[in-house]
């Protein structure tokens, strides 16, 4: 397994990359489907949408804008991916809405991280 620092390092360093090429495949595989991430982390338990933000840059490396996390979990919603939940809290602490990965949801992280190891073993059995 790969630890979360290795991967980190790895995006730095590939964004670096002289070709644009490969400059594409690390957006393309960090801020483009941020939803496989968010989906990773759902998976282990309940968040918030600000709490998942930062979650997301300190386990794996990635940025996203405030804006971002709101408008991925609206979409996730209405893909039935996720579920909203509310917390009521003491006093006049405003509601706390928290986000549950759903059955829907599980099933396509799991297609998801099943189709990238078939790209990868049929990238690596590819012969050079």
């Amino acid at each position: 397994m790969i630890e979360n620092s290795e991967f980190i390092q790895a995006i730095e360093t590939y964004s670096q990359h002289p070709t644009k090429a490969m400059k594409r495949l690390i957006s393309r595989t960090t801020r483009d489907n941020l939803w496989l991430y968010v989906l990773t982390l759902l998976k282990e338990r309940d968040y918030f949408a600000y709490e998942l933000r930062g979650a997301i840059q300190e386990r794996f490396g990635v940025e996203m804008a405030s804006v971002t996390a709101y408008v991925l979990l609206y979409k996730l919603r209405r893909d039935r991916l996720v579920q909203l939940s509310e917390e009521r809290r003491e006093g006049k602490r405003p509601t706390r809405k928290y986000y549950k990965i759903t059955e829907l949801g599980l099933q396509t992280l799991i297609e998801a991280r099943n189709f990238l190891r078939l790209l990868s073993k049929t990238l690596n059995d590819f012969p050079t």
